[in-house]
């Protein structure tokens, strides 16, 4: 059975509604999962229990992943090649490169699109996964000394001799997504997009949709903001670095965004759904083209998440939504400083 709406056509399965990612022949489950905060950023590791998670989520359906190579400095990518032993047939897997960090110095950055490191870190990642061909290879930022046109070039080479299947962008501004384009057709660009952080709307999706390219929203949850389970930044522990990184977790925005939450909560509370559900039901809500890849480490979580996709926001639903969080009165910016340096604009 199929269902026509704006951006393409539900497919539905047993589980979870598979949709089409960008013009190029990708198919994704209707939700994925991020896999970043499982080995670094958000808390305490519990290798176990993460790989229960993405096992769950396979279960369900949820079968798009997302790792990259710089999540716990290669771990990340070795813990999802792990869980997926066995089932790589289910999975739709997606990794990155382009931020280079080493475990001698985890918290020196630098960025590279070299084609010589394309290569190399796309070779890495293959060992790491224990993959022989990577589903969608993005770029994780990008380099502003290496021209475009050379890093996807290398990228398009990979995409020739069968590393990779698909081509993405995180983070690009849409003069690179064009230019990017042109080279080679990019499958899907991974930004940041959520209730709370709608800078996408004005130009890049719509650059993204005149070109055939899907786009996949992270930290559709806000970083676990969306939730509303986090009621102190100062209280998340000393492995999450949420508190000291993101300007929206210091204690002055993050009171001022707990006022505008209380109106999104009073909403889920109304339709009988988690806060968290009715944040990703309305990144669902806004096309078949956005296809939201919320993370979590935890098992309770991804079933959670996974109900999401069931929810069904009418446009009046959306329109409150909107209404309860508008851009303008959003306390903070999303990146502190040196974050916003890395992002193409």
């Amino acid at each position: 059975m199929t269902a026509e709406r704006a951006g393409g056509t539900l497919i539905h399965n047993d589980r979870m509604q598979t949709v089409p990612l960008g013009s190029q022949g990708a198919l994704v489950s209707r939700l994925g999962l991020g896999c970043m905060g499982m080995s670094e950023f958000y808390g305490a590791r519990d290798d176990e229990e993460s790989r229960a998670a993405i096992r769950r989520a396979l279960d369900l359906g949820v079968t798009f992943l997302d790792t990259a190579d710089m999540y716990g400095i290669g771990d990340n990518e070795e813990l999802v090649g792990r869980a997926i032993r066995g089932r790589r047939g289910e999975v739709f897997l997606a990794t990155k490169f382009g931020n280079v960090r080493t475990k001698a110095d985890p918290g020196r950055w630098a960025i590279s699109g070299r084609p010589e490191y394309v290569r190399s870190a796309c070779d890495a990642s293959l060992r790491r996964l224990g993959v022989d061909c990577i589903d969608l290879y993005y770029q994780h930022r990008v380099d502003p000394a290496v021209p475009i046109e050379e890093t996807v070039g290398a990228m398009a080479d990979l995409a020739a001799t069968g590393k990779v299947r698909y081509l993405g962008l995180s983070e690009a501004s849409p003069a690179t997504i064009r230019r990017a384009h042109a080279v080679h057709p990019i499958t899907a660009l991974q930004t940041e997009y959520s209730l709370w952080e709608r800078h996408v709307e004005a130009a890049i999706l719509p650059a993204v949709r005149e070109l055939g390219i899907g786009l996949v929203a992270y930290s559709p949850l806000g970083r676990g903001f969306l939730t509303g389970a986090i009621a102190d930044p100062a209280a998340l522990g000393p492995d999450d670095v949420r508190a000291g990184r993101y300007p929206r977790f210091a204690p002055a925005p993050f009171a001022a965004n707990l006022v505008l939450l209380e109106r999104v909560k009073a909403l889920a509370a109304r339709k009988g759904v988690t806060t968290g559900q009715l944040a990703l039901a309305w990144v669902c809500a806004k096309g078949l083209d956005i296809v939201p890849i919320p993370g979590t480490k935890r098992r309770r979580y991804v079933e959670e998440n996974a109900a999401a996709a069931e929810v069904v926001l009418t446009a009046t639903d959306v329109e409150e939504l909107e209404r309860a969080m508008p851009p303008e009165a959003i306390a903070g910016e999303r990146y502190a400083p040196g974050g916003m340096k890395s992002i193409d604009r």
